[in-house]
């Protein structure tokens, strides 16, 4: 593994929708905002359409996380079924009993845990991933859940999310009633290459990796093309030429460790269907013969090792001749006018009678601002309903108050001092920095 020669505290470029990791780019961004708002104000049916590996489940799990503890939620994978085990995997998620039960005994049990979860001031919210999956009959069954509710709220909310086959399913003439009744429809698409770069570094940074420059800007370029911005490519490219380079001993990826992961990844995402049963009969040789084969691919390693010793020897011996060189060049270079005259003034100011140079002064949003009259409770702790976010690159206070809470005033601004007493300069946010928010600020 290269957790250790890259010095990673965990595997960056995993397969598992965790929620830590999620980039926030602006089409996330916007279908999280979009997705809470729906939720928070009772919207009943949303959506959330993606193609493949764009990172919908990932996303989910950021809204579920976001809302865990004020709502009650069932989270369903189980989509090729009939309405009769949709409802039965829905009652287990919740867990309500449901053995031996028909499907209207089983539409009552939900019905009655709906309103007790109602007269305790709980939502209830259904999500259900690839949703494309779904049969027109089970869809229909699905759009008469929405059917609970009381005078004036939906006892139920339920989320859709699936691939592009899922906004065509939606299209078809009798699943009209089901399509009306859906209020929010969020989207992602790929990631911009710009974007790609932001998104490598983010998932190293929370992998625990301390240094820069992992990836040279070739080897993003590259990985951006090859991915075409969907992150689960990124996340596969990434591991390979990580992979490689541990095998290669070499400290940063560049764009030819990359182009040869991408191709060997290409070759084997691109086998056809009848060769799986050979590859799979191979496995079972190497799996027998791995002692063998190891034995092996050392000594070609070493082989090869040796056939390109002469080159990388010459290449390293330019390389130190030119650092040589420029080295004696900038030490020849004299001091920049624009240096002369900034130490010149330090020089005057001391000699003046300044102890030290004038320090710059930061305005802080937070003063002169209403402190808000909040409860607490434990331990001095606010009793206001919060979520935590890690900021990202180019995140500002106004953007991500007026995004996720869809207002910047100064009773926010009161809240988040509450929630947040250790944020002494609002204007200056760190990458990687968990700050929380109120769920709902006060009016």
């Amino acid at each position: 593994m290269f957790l250790d020669f890259y010095q990673f505290r965990e595997q960056p470029f995993g397969v598992t929708p965790d929620p830590r990791y999620l980039y926030f780019s602006p089409g996330h961004r916007k279908a999280l905002a979009s997705l809470s708002h729906g939720i928070e104000t009772g919207r009943g049916f949303l959506s959330l359409v993606a193609e493949p590996g764009m990172g919908k489940t990932t996303l989910l799990f950021q809204l579920l996380q976001r809302w865990r503890g004020h709502v009650h939620s069932a989270f369903l994978f189980q989509t090729q079924c009939d309405s009769r085990e949709l409802i039965r995997y829905l009652l287990n998620d919740l867990g309500l009993e449901h053995q031996g039960k028909d499907i209207v005994q089983m539409h009552s049990e939900l019905n009655e845990f709906l309103f007790r979860e109602t007269l305790a001031g709980r939502q209830v919210i259904v999500f259900i991933d690839e949703a494309q999956n779904l049969t027109d009959t089970v869809l229909e069954t699905v759009r008469l859940l929405s059917d609970f509710e009381a005078t004036n709220k939906k006892l139920l909310q339920i989320v859709l999310a699936g691939q592009p086959e899922l906004a065509q399913r939606l299209l078809r003439p009798g699943l009209a009633q089901l399509r009306q009744r859906i209020a929010v429809e969020a989207r992602l698409g790929a990631l911009p290459a710009a974007e790609v770069g932001h998104y490598i570094s983010h998932r190293l940074q929370i992998a625990g990796y301390q240094g820069t420059g992992l990836f040279t800007p070739g080897a993003l370029g590259l990985i951006a093309e090859r991915s075409q911005g969907i992150p689960r490519l990124i996340n596969n490219v990434c591991f390979n030429a990580l992979s490689l380079g541990c095998a290669m001993q070499r400290k940063q990826i560049t764009a030819e460790i990359v182009r040869e992961a991408a191709v060997d990844l290409s070759s084997e995402t691109h086998a056809p269907a009848a060769a799986v049963p050979q590859q799979q009969a191979a496995r079972a040789v190497t799996r027998d013969l791995r002692p063998s084969l190891e034995s092996i691919y050392s000594r070609m390693r070493d082989n090869f090792l040796g056939r390109h010793l002469i080159q990388k020897s010459v290449v390293f011996l330019v390389l130190c001749c030119l650092g040589i060189y420029l080295g004696a060049r900038a030490r020849s270079a004299t001091v920049p006018p624009a240096a002369v005259h900034d130490v010149s003034s330090v020089s005057s100011a001391v000699a003046q009678g300044s102890e030290s140079p004038p320090e710059r002064r930061v305005t802080d949003p937070f003063h002169g601002l209403p402190t808000a009259i909040i409860p607490q409770t434990g331990a001095g702790e606010s009793s206001i309903s919060s979520f935590k976010y890690m900021i990202q690159p180019k995140d500002t206070l106004r953007d991500l108050c007026v995004l996720m809470l869809g207002r910047y005033d100064s009773v926010v601004l009161s809240e988040i001092r509450q929630l947040n007493p250790e944020l002494r300069n609002p204007d200056r946010l760190d990458v990687g920095q968990e700050i929380r928010f109120p769920l709902k600020p006060s009016k």
